[in-house]
């Protein structure tokens, strides 16, 4: 038999342990947990229970402990609810009748708030004293110990849920700059604006983690002429009649230049239906594609994974590649006409070199064809043998014209090998000209270069001999390559009738830019040697380490 002294003791370290278990507990359900039981078994009551409210910036959530009959505990429950959801004071020790009735499953209890910054957000209960008609002073005051632990403990519980929710949502952030980071590069580097479009779509739809995507680019009469969709099999795909035509939300994102983002299509009075064996959708989240104040088309999502509806953070991320999208396709759009405008100033020139060389030389033959008839009438056959030679020569003349044209015609893609890809070049210069070539390097210095050096090399290499076979009308041509510690540097020279230098027109001519610009590029130098007469000689020279590199890195 103890004490009253060690009954006092006993009942303090068991109280200590208890609010240690709760001030240990970390979650808001096992704050919840221990605080019931600590309240139970500390102040002898058949039931225990501790409930907050969602007012309290956590969920509404409720425990209550017991051993009564599967009635007895549901009348308790509801007894409990009441209580929780009504207590801003200390409560009577004794059922309040008939507020408060559970059909006599309640013989008494005792009931704290749980108070934090003197706002009540739950209460702390006790239920039929155990051995005792009603529950003491001394239980009260232990329970409000108990209650302080529990707001404390709540307190903590809530800034490390905050905190794992932020540290979730950072880390969920960063999974998301670093994916359009790599998107981002990965649109720019493409020019193709179909693959741009895929490329928008596909990143859009895992970035912002929804089941589908899609891009369309508008007409100037705003109706969908382009649809690039993601998230969806072929065989969808293939038993819908059509895709869609932007006359519903689609339509209304290009009309009003603005996002709409709403947790249900089938509520939007904007909303047309979805077309036959589509498949269902709810959720959407849309922006538009703008760039110069012009509507290029709109991006959409829709069926948000893992939630009701898309939130304010997905439609940023959503209007941040939308803004990315339009410079792409601007790009890419701007790139397919700089391709139709090379192709129709190459056809311009060919045209101009065509009439100018080719067709007047074919003219000069059968002019001198004409007189060698006349020729023969009038019986002078040395003068029409002569005349036979000089037409011969044309011919001559112009089937090689010809040839340089379409040497000019089939540039090389430079496959990596330096060595290799010259002696291509030098090979084919010389079947079609007929032009000696002598090509001076060491073997070794046609190895280990760096890519954008060989390529540099290979590039102006092919197009100073497409320069020396249309213009030059050289018999010699000698291409140099040395190779020294701190650069590389290459000679084009030719033995043909070279130009004048002073004049704009020829110092800017065919492929002579592109070489500059090849030299500056990689921090190089480019000159040009050339004289009436005199042949003209063409000098790249390339650092094999350029400035602000580190060797390797180029």
């Amino acid at each position: 038999m103890l004490s009253s002294a060690e009954k006092k003791e006993h009942s303090s370290l068991t109280a200590c342990h208890a609010t240690l278990a709760i001030a240990e507990a970390e979650g808001v359900a096992e704050v919840l947990q221990c605080a019931a039981v600590a309240a139970r078994d500390l102040l002898q009551a058949e039931y225990g229970a501790v409930g907050v409210v969602a007012e309290a910036g956590i969920p509404a959530s409720e425990v209550v402990l017991g051993n009564g009959a599967q009635e007895v505990e549901t009348a308790v429950a509801n007894f409990v609810h009441a209580l929780i959801q009504n207590t801003c004071q200390p409560v009577s020790y004794r059922p309040a009748q008939p507020q408060l009735t559970t059909d006599g499953a309640v013989t008494s209890w005792l009931a704290l708030p749980l108070m934090r910054q003197r706002r009540p957000i739950g209460a702390l209960c006790v239920l039929n004293k155990q051995n005792a008609p009603y529950f003491s002073a001394q239980d009260k005051e232990l329970l409000n110990v108990l209650a302080a632990h529990t707001v404390a403990s709540l307190h903590k519980a809530q800034l490390l849920q905050s905190r794992k929710s932020q540290s979730e949502q950072l880390e969920e952030r960063n999974r998301q700059l670093g994916a359009f980071s790599q998107a981002a590069n990965s649109i720019a580097a493409e020019l193709s604006l179909d693959k741009v479009l895929r490329q928008i779509v596909d990143s859009a739809r895992v970035l912002i983690r929804a089941r589908y995507a899609a891009l369309g680019v508008s007409n100037a009469d705003g109706v969908l002429e382009t649809f690039i969709y993601s998230g969806m099999s072929p065989a969808q795909v293939q038993q819908m009649p059509h895709l869609p035509k932007g006359l519903g939300l689609l339509g209304a994102i290009v009309r009003e230049k603005r996002p709409i983002r709403i947790p249900r299509i089938s509520d939007d009075p904007r909303s047309v239906g979805f077309p036959e064996h589509h498949p269902p959708m709810s959720s959407f989240l849309g922006v538009p594609i703008v760039a110069a104040g012009q509507t290029l088309g709109n991006l959409y999502l829709t069926d948000k994974i893992g939630a009701d509806e898309f939130t304010a953070d997905d439609q940023k991320l959503a209007e941040l590649l939308a803004t990315h999208a339009a410079v792409a396709i601007q790009n890419a759009r701007l790139y397919e006409q700089v391709g139709r405008l090379v192709v129709v100033e190459e056809r311009t020139r060919i045209g101009m070199d065509l009439h100018d060389g080719v067709i007047q030389s074919i003219y000069a033959v059968g002019l001198t064809l004409e007189s060698v008839r006349l020729m023969l009438v009038d019986d002078s056959r040395e003068e029409a043998d002569r005349l036979l030679d000089v037409a011969i020569n044309g011919l001559n003349d112009t089937i090689r014209d010809i040839r340089n044209f379409i040497l000019d015609l089939r540039p090389h893609r430079f496959q990596g090998n330096l060595k290799a890809g010259l002696a291509r070049l030098v090979r084919e210069f010389q079947a079609n000209t007929m032009v000696a070539v002598n090509f001076v390097a060491e073997p070794e210095e046609l190895v280990d270069l760096q890519m954008p050096l060989a390529r540099a090399i290979f590039f102006t290499t092919q197009e100073a001999l497409a320069n020396v076979a249309r213009h030059a009308r050289a018999k010699q041509v000698e291409i140099a390559l040395r190779r020294t510690q701190n650069g590389v540097t290459l000679c084009v020279r030719d033995d043909g009738r070279g130009f004048d230098l002073r004049l704009k027109s020829a110092s800017v001519g065919h492929g002579l830019s592109n070489m500059r610009a090849r030299a500056e590029e990689l921090h190089g130098s480019f000159h040009l040697e050339s004289a009436p007469g005199k042949g003209t000689a063409v000098t790249l020279t390339l650092p094999l380490s350029p400035p602000n590199t580190k060797p390797g890195l180029l």
